[in-house]
């Protein structure tokens, strides 16, 4: 469903309509239409014609072959300003690592050609890609699961499902808050020091 020419909208995204995606007041409104668990939504743009969405100049690589995910956790990532790049494998996720450098990987484990364990091996021991932050999003939720993840390298773990919002309060742990200056930036520079 399309929002009407008036409210400046005119782009649809489908998204899973579920309560525990987390609503805000700042959020763009949108029209939806239901359809057994997904919507078809048209954002519309704040009253200065922008997007209502803050872009944080952060990327972050959304490695994920299930599409529902990849559009849960894609949205709101964007919505709180981050630019998402998006990978159905493994393999498609170390050829972006490497070509893009993104500032985070949201790396799903069960993904085909390559699996997220071995994919974040090979990240890590990449002098070009293992300072990137790599967060496992999986549905192995087992305590020895967690424990390879840190194993192989990842830097935090995410068991699915996983509410959208706890992403990206993870994310934000290790880029930041949109505005916030992160650790580095406020750690004595430009104080004198």
């Amino acid at each position: 469903m399309r929002a009407p020419a008036s409210t400046g909208a005119g782009r649809t995204l489908r998204a899973i309509a579920s309560p525990s995606i987390p609503t805000h007041p700042a959020w763009p409104t949108a029209v939806a239409a239901p359809c057994h668990g997904v919507r078809d939504l048209a954002f519309t743009r704040d009253p200065r014609g922008h997007d209502a969405m803050t872009d944080t100049g952060k990327t972050v690589l959304l490695v994920e072959d299930n599409e529902d995910n990849r559009i849960v956790y894609s949205t709101i990532l964007r919505h709180f300003g981050y630019r998402v790049m998006e990978a159905l494998n493994g393999e498609e996720g170390i050829a972006k690592a490497r070509a893009e450098k993104p500032d985070l990987i949201l790396m799903d484990i069960s993904i085909p050609i390559i699996d997220g364990w071995e994919a974040t091996q090979v990240l890590k021991h990449d002098p070009k890609t293992n300072d990137i932050p790599i967060i496992a999003l999986t549905a192995h939720a087992l305590a020895s699961d967690r424990e390879k993840a840190m194993e192989v390298g990842c830097d935090g773990y995410l068991a699915k499902p996983c509410e959208p919002r706890a992403v990206v309060a993870e994310v934000q742990r290790f880029l930041g808050k949109p505005g916030v200056a992160t650790q580095g930036a406020s750690a004595g520079e430009g104080a004198g020091a």
